[in-house]
């Protein structure tokens, strides 16, 4: 885009910048803390699971088995690792994020506008702002163009103020918005030093809350706790009572504490979310917090703007109507004199500098068709900005004679409502408007007016106008948008459209594109006078939603979300900040999108594309699929570990100590990565966006998915334990017995994971999707079970023995009716569901 900015105004130089920053810092509220390694390092070492392992090294030192201490060490050191990558991972991941995530802003530096992050603003920086943008800084205006701001967020009063280099209040304040115009100003106070920082308000930065997946995680974890603390009292004073032996008591309480604590799901919940968000990232869609992913996947109702989502955004000038010789114009006669004026005007009522497609069209329809181009010698005097129910805007232009353009243009109804046209040719036009729009095209009016003297009207409606004309542009649904709704149908979500545009054109539209509607249009207005309860039906029942302002978008999106809807609302403009910040998930868009939208927004979609919706959601459901996945999996292998270390104990078995930390240690080191590293990975199952969406106060785990957890892990440890009792019937030592209860243990595992992957599909199915980790984790599990069976010096650390090809048959088969009977479950659930 061109500035109209003097050339006097050069801005800092580099040396200059750094020279501030070293004064006064950056352009942040907090302090910018850099994370290190060692604080990374402190935080992981203040895991549970690592305090046990400690414990645990610590009474092996004491009662001199150095061998058990070392593994214990090395234990240590390849769980801090684990978590270190893990930890890394994620927080790398959002730290991409946040770079995203931060604002740009605009300033002069050596005669040249760059863009920077808000953050690297200093002071003496001249920053250029204008009509959406957010206020980065307090300063001084130094050049102005009909620039105006909100200052509702320090002053609470909503109007705006028109201000200039020589307005008596010449300061601009951080946190407040531009309405109109373009400014360049100064920054004279940054960061902690602004009237935003002073007073303790935080715009930029949104807290984050706990979604509601955090919580249940949270709380089903410090369950598990809880009875980890209770069955390591109990462990620990029944072997006290009948061994006298309290070191010995402690490590068998404490390897049961490890068996019991699920501190992977944690750990798993972080790095899904983290992951799931940067992966999201590189799709094009920019996720402001990664709890964020968690919602997607619920969300029942998208509320979406038509012009560039659903349609390409093009604006093509299809026909003018010009309403003195009452003819419409196809595009091969807009030269004609006859249209000279109707363009003239559309063009003048139009952004000096426009970003507008429709907008943009017009100056380029103006160019090609006048004799003479006068836009240099006429300059912006007074703008009205689009207001109104329904909208226009009106422009006032002057020359150095003092010659007078005054142009507006609008919703058709609007300019033609305050024209001076009867009531007959009212009528008559609108039948016109009606006609166009109900083709599918976009149309807007376009008048002039007169007025003498300087004291301008307070409203635009009170300037006597002349209805000129109408504009007819045709903006065609995107090519795509017919199977993205498809596909958003198909996923059970509901689809409403919420436009400024008139009822015809948006009816029009939504029949092009493929849009489920069967109930008649509301408008703006309606929204306004309907009561609660009218308003709670409305929303539910209507799709379309036409000639909608700022207040009405709000209702109705807060309407949907008392009816228990999970809402996205995809938005662009400053007026729709309020409905974005109210909506589960506020959509911005990336290229059209105004910084105030971003700012109000959970989530920003690059390209403007309706179809990454689609894929956040997708991506959502997978990722809340995959954690259940891996929270099922961690239940149902941890209650076999837990029952083999335990029961054995209290029911004076032979061999009451058949595991010991070292066994479970290595358990929990493969289960680890299982869950939070290769579960993550999983790609979506086939029918997951066939499904309605889950309901967002859902239990993560519901009665019936505990209970499938919990009975593979009670079969699981019925296997276990009746290889337990076998092998002690054919008179083995304990040594061969905890060979075979250790083998099925993991070969139960490697299928368990393999099976998990799905709690629909089979194996045989989810063999075919492919994952590289899954093989990687299993092959490496593989291999360092052989190497702990069969090479003496590993096999003779963990206490156990070689087995035969028909012992180690023997475990597998009674790992695999442990595990695979669950694939005739999944048979039964498949047959009953078609």
């Amino acid at each position: 885009m061109t500035y109209n900015i003097p050339e006097s105004l050069k801005g800092l130089t580099e040396t200059e910048v750094e020279v501030s920053r070293k004064k006064y810092g950056y352009n942040t509220l907090g302090e910018i803390r850099k994370e290190t390694w060692v604080n990374l390092l402190l935080s992981i070492l203040k895991e549970p699971m690592l305090i046990l392992l400690i414990c645990v090294s610590f009474i092996y030192m004491l009662i001199g088995d150095y061998n058990e201490a070392l593994f214990m060490i090395a234990a240590i050191l390849a769980v801090t690792a684990i978590s270190f990558y893990q930890d890394n991972r994620s927080k790398k991941a959002l730290k991409e994020l946040e770079k995203l995530n931060e604002p740009l802003s605009k300033v002069i530096r050596n005669s040249k506008i760059v863009e920077i992050p808000t953050s690297e603003i200093v002071v003496g920086d001249l920053c250029i702002t204008e009509e959406g943008n957010l206020i980065n800084a307090d300063g001084k205006i130094l050049h102005s163009n009909d620039f105006s701001v909100n200052e509702s967020s320090l002053t609470g009063e909503s109007y705006s103020v028109f201000k200039d280099s020589s307005s008596e209040d010449n300061e601009i304040y951080s946190g407040t918005v531009t309405v109109s115009g373009l400014a360049v100003y100064r920054a004279e106070r940054i960061g902690k030093e602004t009237k935003v920082g002073k007073i303790g308000l935080s715009i930029m930065n949104i807290s984050d809350e706990e979604s509601p997946l955090q919580i249940q995680i949270r709380k089903f974890v410090k369950g598990m706790a809880v009875i980890g603390v209770i069955i390591f009292l109990c462990v620990c004073v029944f072997t006290f009572i009948k061994t006298g032996d309290f070191l010995s008591s402690l490590l068998n309480g404490l390897t049961l504490a490890m068996s019991v604590l699920p501190e992977e799901i944690p750990v798993a919940f972080t790095t899904f979310m983290a992951l799931g968000a940067w992966k999201l990232m590189r799709n094009g869609i920019i996720i402001k917090r990664s709890s964020i992913v968690e919602t997607l996947g619920s969300v029942t109702v998208i509320c979406t703007d038509k012009t560039g989502t659903i349609t390409e955004n093009t604006m093509h000038l299809k026909y003018l109507y010009d309403y003195k010789s009452d003819a419409v114009y196809e595009e091969d006669e807009f030269k004609s004199q006859k249209l000279n004026q109707l363009i003239d005007y559309a063009m003048w009522s139009s952004e000096p500098v426009p970003f507008d497609p429709m907008e943009i069209t017009l100056h380029h329809i103006y160019e090609q068709t006048q004799i003479t181009d006068e836009r240099k010698a006429y300059h912006l005097v007074h703008e009205y900005p689009l207001e109104g129910k329904p909208p226009t805007m009106t422009h006032i232009f002057e020359n150095d004679q003092k010659k007078r353009i005054i142009a507006a243009k609008g919703a058709p109804e609007a300019t033609i409502n305050v024209s001076t046209l009867t009531e007959e040719d009212k009528y008559k036009m609108l039948s016109v408007v009606k006609k166009f729009g109900q083709q599918g095209y976009r149309v807007l009016g376009v008048a002039r007016a007169r007025f003498d003297g300087n004291e301008f009207p307070e409203k635009q409606q009170d300037l006597r106008f002349d209805f000129l004309g109408l504009t007819i542009f045709y903006d065609p649904p995107k090519k795509e948008i017919k199977n993205v709704l498809k596909r958003i149908y198909e996923a059970g979500i509901k689809v409403k459209v919420i436009t400024g545009d008139n009822a015809d054109t948006t009816q029009a539209v939504a029949l092009q594109a493929g849009i489920e509607n069967t109930t008649s249009v509301i408008n703006g207005s309606d929204i306004s006078s309907a009561s609660e309860e009218r308003l709670m039906k409305i929303s539910e029942e209507t799709t379309l939603f036409t000639r909608m302002f700022p207040e009405a978008k709000l209702k109705v999106i807060m309407a949907l979300k008392k009816r228990g809807e999970v809402v996205a609302m995809l938005g662009d403009g400053v007026n729709d900040g309020p409905a974005l910040k109210a909506a589960h998930i506020g959509v911005a868009m990336g290229n059209k999108g105004t910084e105030i939208a971003k700012a109000a927004a959970a989530l920003i979609i690059i390209n403007d594309d309706l179809e990454k919706l689609v894929v956040g959601i997708a991506a959502g459901r997978r990722i809340y699929a995959n954690i259940k996945k891996a929270v099922q999996y961690i239940i149902s292998i941890h209650i076999p570990i837990i029952l083999t270390v335990s029961l054995p104990l209290f029911l004076g078995w032979a061999f009451p100590a058949i595991f010991t930390p070292v066994h479970v240690i290595f358990l929990e080191l493969i289960m680890g990565p299982t869950c939070s590293i290769v579960y993550e990975n999983e790609p979506m199952e086939k029918n997951t966006m066939k499904k309605p969406p889950r309901q967002l106060t859902d239990t993560f785990l519901s009665w019936s998915e505990l209970t499938v957890s919990i009975v593979q892990g009670l079969v699981i440890t019925a296997g276990i334990l009746w290889i337990y009792q076998y092998s002690v019937h054919l008179g083995n030592d304990e040594t061969k017995t905890r060979t075979f209860v250790f083998s099925t243990l993991i070969l139960a595992n490697i299928l368990l994971s393999l099976v998990n992957r799905s709690f629909y599909y089979s194996i045989f199915e989810t063999l075919k999707n492919r994952n590289t980790l899954f093989a990687g984790i299993t092959i490496l599990v593989s291999l360092l079970f052989v190497v702990i069976l069969y090479v003496p010096p590993v096999s003779t650390f963990f206490s156990v023995s070689s087995l035969t090809v028909q012992e180690l048959g023997l475990a597998l088969i009674t790992a695999v009716v442990s595990v695979l009977w669950f694939e005739i479950y999944k048979l039964i659930k498949r047959a009953l569901s078609n």
